[in-house]
């Protein structure tokens, strides 16, 4: 009865341009170090079940939030700054392009993989909610602004545009059509139901991220070149 899965990104594949979606037969294509080494892991499951019979599975995924979201990361970053009216720094335009997976449609989906997916495939998890960063940050603005308003006028009024980070992709956009066909999942919460439910999450459980900043952890975006940061 054993079975490994394997969880992956849908940054293994690179990125998109306007038009299409990555499927589970996209040619890998990683632009950063990080990318890289997940795709990396990838081809390594792949060689043990294809050397040793390893019962493997693969998932790719576009992007969770959620609860429990680690702060640096774009989502909790943001609502956490919004909070304290402090500037919210967007990389770029704004205009690079994620699809958003609720956390807890994700973790059914993983759950459907594990115990119905067929040993040796691969299935991509995607939440069809395409949207840009600036939208994304914009968003959590009006639902700050809607649930703990400040004296000082709108959040949106915080947004900065910084340097661009390093290998930054352009666009994701993930086919769960796999997923859906042969599992039968379907993504419960669109982008508007999910991030509601977590801005008020965040809200609701301040001592959770308090904590992690009280212990030292800098509340900041990562991974940015020396001429970034320069900036």
């Amino acid at each position: 009865g054993f079975r490994f899965l394997h969880i992956s990104t849908d940054e293994v594949f690179g990125s998109l341009g306007d038009e299409g979606f990555f499927t589970e037969t996209t040619a890998y294509s990683p632009n950063s170090p990080y990318s890289a080494s997940k795709a990396s892991s990838d081809h390594l499951v792949r060689a043990w079940r294809e050397t040793y019979d390893l019962p493997t599975l693969i998932t790719n995924c576009s992007n969770n939030y959620g609860p429990y979201h680690f702060p640096e990361k774009l989502i909790p970053h943001m609502i956490i700054k919004g909070l304290a009216g402090e500037p919210l720094p967007v990389y770029g335009d704004g205009k690079n392009i994620r699809d958003w997976l609720y956390v807890e449609d994700h973790a059914k989906a993983l759950t459907l993989v594990l115990e119905h997916g067929a040993v040796g495939e691969t299935y991509n998890v995607g939440g069809r909610n395409e949207r840009s960063n600036l939208h994304v940050v914009e968003t959590i603005c009006d639902l700050l602004d809607e649930i703990a308003p400040r004296a000082q006028g709108a959040r949106r009024d915080l947004i900065t545009f910084v340097a661009d980070r390093p290998g930054h992709d352009r666009r994701y956009a993930i086919d769960a059509s796999k997923l859906e066909r042969d599992l039968g999942w379907r993504a419960e919460e669109n982008f508007e139901s999910g991030i509601a439910k977590t801005v008020h999450w965040y809200i609701d459980q301040q001592p959770w991220w308090r904590g992690i900043l009280e212990r030292g952890y800098q509340a900041k975006r990562v991974g940015l070149s020396l001429s970034a940061t320069a900036h």
